[in-house]
């Protein structure tokens, strides 16, 4: 009965410690005996601690994928599991974060896209720089999405960089995107007028012709 009760007492306390501070398991290092504890407390502490990790290396694997599950499982505290996903999860967490600033950088609106197109793409980097935890506020994308306009644009970015009244990103999207409508007219109407012009040329040319002929 004795045994019963120490059993009972031993998984009382691990469920307590296991729910009240899961992160102290992850932190440190198995209990030690102490030499002078009687032999049946220093049971009732190891017991408690090996039924508390036990708890809290469940409760990690259980978030994780199979084939992590698989290769983390074997790890044998919640010490060790946690340090080990968390020294992988780092390092990749740094990777990304220089990948993405590195798309970021190299992204360049061109003209052989659709300036609207190319914005949202450049969004979603923003929206990815902020989500790896980088600060990216407002201004910045302005200034920004400005910056990485194309050559051909260079009036209306000098324009837009030297206006002293402060841009909103919405604002900036509206006016872009008026631009190029701007832009896409503006091409439609000087090949209008080169083909018109083409036409008169040719309509010209025979007139020329007949008169020459009956002036000889």
């Amino acid at each position: 009965m004795a045994i019963d009760n120490e059993n009972s007492s031993v998984t009382v306390a691990a469920t307590t410690i296991a729910s009240s501070s899961r992160s102290k398991f992850t932190s440190e290092e198995p209990l030690v005996s102490v030499a002078y504890m009687p032999d049946n407390e220093k049971f009732m502490i190891v017991e408690a601690w090996k039924q508390t990790n036990f708890l809290c290396k469940s409760y990690i694997l259980s978030a994780l994928e199979d084939y992590l599950y698989n290769m983390y499982s074997a790890i044998n505290t919640s010490k060790e599991l946690w340090d080990a996903l968390e020294k992988k999860y780092k390092a990749e967490d740094a990777c990304l974060k220089k990948f993405v600033f590195a798309k970021f950088l190299d992204y360049k609106i061109i003209d052989n896209k659709t300036v609207g197109t190319q914005v949202q793409e450049l969004q979603l980097i923003f929206h990815d720089l902020i989500f790896e935890g980088m600060f990216v506020n407002e201004a910045f994308q302005v200034a920004a999405m400005i910056e990485k306009l194309p050559l051909s644009w260079r009036d209306f970015k000098n324009y837009l960089k030297h206006n002293r009244k402060e841009t909103k990103l919405e604002d900036l999207v509206i006016r872009l995107k008026i631009e190029e409508d701007n832009k896409i007219t503006e091409k439609k109407s000087r090949g209008n007028s080169t083909i018109m012009g083409a036409n008169i040329i040719e309509e010209i040319a025979p007139k020329s012709k007949k008169r020459k002929k009956f002036s000889e």
